[in-house]
């Protein structure tokens, strides 16, 4: 298989209602998603990346530059008919976390492309001892007022989904509402993660301890930043509490991860395929994880179209061993998707592999080109074209 053109489309995906945590207030995002143009248009792989500057310094801009870097490395595979070739090009790189979002846009466009080349879904690419029939997602309640949250936890309950992820912020009384929200409609019947984006010291993470424990909290998500001081006591209190403290913006790579890991900070790890740098990334990181004996979640960042919600899914299906699963909230999020599929997950949170080759979706080109909202659309030809 040969690829002619790799093509970046800078698109801008609009939420139906705003959604807000403790860094922001988002009506939208803007993602890159990457189109692999192979045996004379015959063959079209799709990638996306989300860049959040807060997670691995990336933009839309940062991964246009990374993109065509990438794409100039010698061993990088214009020409390619084996996933080896794919493996060997990841491997071989040595760039920071500033370049995981473009690896991952261009990873997936790449597996999309060969699968759809081979006729084979690109589950077919991975190891499959931890393979799964089905995934059960979760759900996720922004930071918001009292009214919506508890509209968006009656719509949980009504579709049979009481594994929860709520976001909250520095304010005690305010987070002790949206848990009291949570547990007036669900009871004791739910698992419930907090999810603090790194905005807290430790003396307002004492403050709630008392709060998670009445509520029967199972997990915290970065509390804190791994260097904050006061880490190693937060961590300490909240292990004896029963809590368990997971990473997420402070462990995008395998090298971040061993370094929280031995310093003891956390025992369980969130990993997304965009922060990560796509598969190959994340997987090495589940492995080791495994070979740890440390706990994970699949997850995924907020926004994503159904080009990132179909590769996560199949990343889900391949470690039925994590303890949540995020991800595929397409039709529950966005105003207008990029995908024909609908790959949002139905009642109960269950969801199933995709059905085709690739990533086993269909790119809708209006949509597509829609959302670019007049950016520039950059075209990588060939050099040996």
């Amino acid at each position: 298989m040969q690829i002619q053109e790799i093509r970046i489309y800078p698109v801008l995906l609009t939420f139906s209602a705003d959604f807000a945590h403790s860094l922001r207030t988002r009506s939208g995002v803007k993602n890159v998603v990457i189109e692999v143009v192979a045996e004379h248009g015959k063959i079209k792989g799709y990638g996306e990346g989300a860049p959040r500057s807060y997670v691995t310094g990336e933009s839309q801009k940062t991964i246009k530059k990374s993109i065509f870097s990438l794409t100039r490395a010698d061993n990088f595979p214009w020409e390619f008919d084996d996933v080896s070739s794919i493996w060997h090009f990841i491997d071989s790189l040595s760039y920071g976390n500033e370049y995981n979002a473009a690896i991952c846009a261009l990873e997936t466009a790449l597996l999309d492309a060969l699968g759809k080349y081979q006729n084979k879904y690109i589950i077919d690419f991975f190891p499959k001892d931890f393979l799964a029939d089905t995934v059960s997602y979760g759900a996720t309640i922004p930071l918001d007022n009292k009214q919506r949250i508890l509209q968006l936890c009656r719509l949980c309950q009504k579709m049979e989904i009481n594994t929860l992820r709520i976001k909250v912020g520095k304010d005690i009384e305010q987070n002790k509402e949206i848990i009291e929200v949570v547990s007036s409609v669900f009871g004791d019947d739910y698992n419930l993660r907090v999810d603090i984006n790194g905005v807290w010291d430790y003396k307002i993470a004492f403050k709630h301890i008392q709060l998670f424990n009445k509520y029967n909290v199972k997990v915290v998500e970065q509390p804190m930043n791994p260097g904050d001081e006061g880490i190693v006591e937060v961590t300490k209190q909240m292990k004896e509490n029963g809590i368990m403290l997971m990473a997420d913006e402070s462990a995008c790579s395998l090298s971040d991860v061993k370094r929280i890991t031995r310093a003891g900070y956390c025992n369980m790890i969130n990993v997304r395929l965009s922060k990560c740098g796509g598969f190959r990334k994340s997987l090495d990181i589940i492995d080791y994880l495994r070979s740890s004996s440390i706990q994970f979640q699949i997850g995924c960042h907020l926004g994503e179209s159904g080009i990132l919600s179909a590769a996560g899914r199949v990343l889900c299906l391949l470690c039925r061993d994590a303890i949540y699963f995020d991800g595929s909230y397409d039709d529950y999020l966005l105003k207008e998707n990029i995908t024909q599929q609908n790959v949002s997950f139905g009642p109960r949170g269950k969801a199933g592999p995709l059905n085709g080759p690739g990533l086993g979706i269909d790119i809708n080109r209006n949509s597509l080109n829609a959302l670019c909202h007049d950016a520039e659309i950059v075209t990588i030809v060939n050099p040996d074209s």
